[in-house]
């Protein structure tokens, strides 16, 4: 058998004279015909064997004895090695897919901050507003590397006006670049636990030391957790909450929003709820007011439109009526916005 011939080429068999050879090979059916059982830790796989190896772990004379503890580590060793192998494949997917994540937004990355440059656009324009006709769609100018720059402006706004929306979406870029890099820099920590995890689970040689470490078979079911009936979108460190359909619209406006919340949605169509969360103290801004329009366009049957109207109104005077179908409700006051839809 296979177990035989190991121990025989184990011994240098095939690098002996005929001699020795023939010597090993009466050696090995002697061990054989007046055997002690050996039980063998093989990298990290039980092995019986009635010849000596440099892997046993224990030997017996009595062949029932030997038998109870081979049985006996094979099952709790077999458990380890499985339990291990479920912990790795996890462990292994998430750095993958963290590795992955840190690809594609060092990628978002450096398209924004080597693409869009609002802040120099809005400083071209301030220090060039003399140059600039009223209801020009777009400024030439000279950049201050004196090359030359098309600037698209809207037309229906001063030079100066202009200038603020590209300041206010240069500060909303480097809110955007900051949340990015904390986020890289937070799944480059998880890649780093999780190696040392993996380096860990390497080390560990019994099951209870393994249940110890990793929580796996001992650990208590946890109760999942019922999903949110929204999306959450941050702005200017404002929460913004957008329904996911109709019978969540009437979850986040019923229950999960507070009467000095803003409520937001388009005009006339079918759409999402969406919520500003207010913030005790302060005022709702106008740049989040007209993001939160944004995104309740986005999410309506008017997400096409060049323009699209959106109401807001304080929670309080949102109400739903016994027998309305699920979405719909009332609005007893409410201003109007005009915005493009965007997501």
């Amino acid at each position: 058998g296979k177990e035989v011939w190991r121990y025989i080429e184990e011994n240098e068999f095939h690098h002996m004279n005929l001699q020795n050879q023939w010597q090993l090979f009466n050696d090995t059916l002697n061990k054989l015909l007046h055997p002690k059982h050996y039980i063998l830790n093989r990298d990290g796989s039980i092995k019986f064997s009635l010849l000596p190896d440099p892997n046993v772990v224990a030997v017996f004379e009595d062949p029932i004895e030997a038998i109870n503890e081979f049985f006996h580590l094979y099952i709790q060793t077999s458990a380890l090695q499985k339990e291990k192998a479920v912990i790795i494949k996890k462990l292994t997917s998430s750095i993958t897919a963290s590795q992955s994540y840190i690809e594609k937004n060092n990628k978002k990355l450096s398209e924004i901050e080597n693409t869009t440059h609002y802040k120099s656009w809005a400083d071209i324009l301030m220090a060039n507003m003399h140059q600039i006709k009223k209801g020009s769609t777009k400024a030439v100018l000279k950049d201050f590397s004196n090359n030359p720059i098309s600037i698209k402006l809207k037309p229906g706004l001063s030079v100066q006006k202009n200038a603020e929306i590209f300041y206010r979406k240069a500060k909303n870029q480097d809110i955007e670049i900051n949340k990015i890099k904390t986020a890289i820099a937070q799944k480059k920590e998880e890649i780093k636990e999780w190696n040392n995890q993996l380096s860990l689970i390497n080390s560990i040689e019994t099951l209870p030391e393994l249940r110890k470490h990793f929580k796996t078979a001992k650990k208590a079911t946890v109760k999942k957790k019922e999903p949110l009936p929204f999306h959450l979108v941050e702005f200017m460190g404002y929460q913004i909450w957008i329904g996911k359909n109709a019978l969540n619209n009437d979850l986040l406006t019923i229950k999960h929003t507070h009467k000095d919340d803003l409520w937001l949605h388009a005009k006339d169509v079918a759409g999402s709820h969406v919520v500003i969360k207010h913030q005790a103290g302060k005022n709702f801004p106008k740049e989040v007011i007209e993001r939160a329009a944004e995104l309740a366009a986005y999410n309506s049957k008017r997400k096409t439109e060049t323009l699209c109207p959106v109401a807001y109104t304080p929670k309080k005077f949102v109400r739903k009526r016994k027998g309305d179908l699920p979405g719909t409700v009332i609005v007893e006051r409410e201003d109007v916005i005009m915005v493009k839809p965007r997501l």
